[in-house]
């Protein structure tokens, strides 16, 4: 089973929004503050289990620009300087997969640590 490729990718910067479309009939929808708080870096997800950095603040973070890495991922610039998660076609078709349960999980562990996201 080969695994899914993008075959279109488009950045809403006005709504910060990233559509993907996926070779296998499926179109994502993600904000770029998911994309940014659920990022590949090791500065978001550390180096092992349990070094995760809870990101906060991202609510009007916008994608500046993308570049493309090989032909396997892509690498955004944030608007708040973050460039260094390349994201695989992999960690975006799972990202897209699971959506809600991750940005529920998000919320939660906000929540956990006391900070109020703020309403865009």
């Amino acid at each position: 089973m080969s695994k899914p490729i993008p075959t279109e990718i488009n950045l809403h910067s006005q709504s910060r929004i990233l559509e993907i479309s996926f070779d296998t009939g499926e179109t994502f929808k993600l904000p770029v503050e998911y994309l940014r708080v659920y990022s590949p870096s090791a500065e978001v997800r550390g180096h092992g289990p349990g070094e995760e950095t809870l990101q906060v603040g991202k609510e009007d973070v916008n994608i500046e620009k993308i570049e493309m890495v090989g032909s396997y991922a892509i690498e955004p610039t944030f608007d708040d300087g973050h460039h260094t998660g390349i994201y695989t076609w992999d960690t975006l078709y799972d990202l897209g997969k699971h959506y809600e349960r991750n940005w529920q999980d998000y919320l939660q562990r906000l929540q956990a640590a006391g900070v109020e996201r703020k309403a865009n």
